[in-house]
């Protein structure tokens, strides 16, 4: 048997497969590394993002990442509006007014009186801003603190009533320069019409817009917005803050009824009647001084519908 000289041995190393093998592992290597870190960096902005859960069945529907980026007080407005059947306590364009001053004053303090339909609507407007709600129903209250945390809202305890009016504006101008003067801590006040039973905090803000939309007053035995309102006017004129701040916007809703045209007349100024839309009534007041005893400028020339009320009865009743 002839052996071919022309033989050769062909021997695999193992080092030689490694080197030829490594570089491609390792770029596997580097390629799900950067998978994973993408993968993980989305999923948590994803949760940071999401909207915080509500007891309401429905926010469920806002997780998706397009709604994700609303603030939850808009979409519960959303939700809110989206599902009522019945029509809004406001006319639009009594709403567009409101917003309108809202959107102009970025981080407003807006104080409401009244939980109606409006409320989240008010609340998301002013998101960026703080808002506070005041009712006379202590449910309500519960009720709306229960399907929405992070709602501030307070129960108020009114003590007056509708058919008391014309006594109860008879012993405001009475103590005009003492218990019922325009400017004062109210939460020291002895006058019939103020609230000086609100959380202590409420009377060192300085609200930039207060909206009376309660409590009711349609019946000669409801509380009536007198106290609102004398409390508005009284918390815009006693201020702390100058510029800006110095002037606080105030609506009334149902101006076109008698107790609050009267008092807003009194109280809150002709002078000060920006605009009605209608049935709100707009007001700007501007901060006073300390010694200021007078609410209006015309104050030599009281509301006339006032002082025929005032003729007629003079006495707050006491039941």
């Amino acid at each position: 048997m002839k052996s071919n000289a022309n033989t050769k041995l062909i021997v695999f190393h193992p080092s030689l497969h490694k080197q030829a093998s490594a570089a491609p592992a390792s770029h596997r290597l580097w390629l799900l590394f950067f998978i994973t870190f993408f993968t993980l960096a989305f999923t948590l902005a994803l949760f940071n993002s999401a909207i915080p859960s509500s007891p309401s069945a429905s926010a469920a529907s806002f997780s998706s990442s397009a709604s994700a980026a609303l603030p939850a007080a808009v979409a519960d407005a959303l939700l809110h509006y989206a599902a009522a059947t019945n029509a809004t306590h406001m006319t639009q364009a009594e709403i567009a007014s409101i917003t309108a001053v809202v959107r102009r004053s970025p981080s407003a303090n807006f104080l409401v009186f009244g939980l109606t339909h409006e409320t989240l609507l008010f609340k998301a407007l002013n998101f960026n801003g703080r808002t506070v709600f005041l009712d006379e129903s202590e449910f309500l209250i519960s009720r709306l603190e229960q399907q929405h945390p992070g709602i501030e809202a307070y129960d108020v305890q009114f003590t007056t009533r509708v058919s008391q009016m014309p006594g109860l504006i008879k012993s405001a101008r009475d103590l005009i320069k003492t218990e019922c003067r325009p400017v004062q801590n109210l939460l020291f006040s002895e006058c019939k019409l103020a609230l000086n039973d609100l959380p202590n905090y409420i009377y060192e803000v300085d609200w930039d817009v207060i909206l009376i939309d309660g409590p009711r007053g349609y019946f000669p035995a409801a509380p009536g917005r007198m106290s609102a309102i004398f409390t508005a006017g009284v918390l815009g004129r006693s201020k702390k803050g100058g510029g800006g701040r110095g002037k606080t916007h105030v609506f009334v809703h149902d101006i076109d009824r008698e107790v609050e045209r009267i008092c807003s007349e009194e109280f809150l100024c002709e002078e000060n009647l920006v605009e009605t839309v209608d049935s709100l009534g707009h007001f700007v007041v501007q901060k006073m001084e300390r010694d200021s005893f007078e609410f209006c400028r015309n104050a030599t020339k009281p509301s006339p519908t006032a002082t025929s009320l005032l003729s007629s009865d003079g006495d707050v009743e006491d039941d």
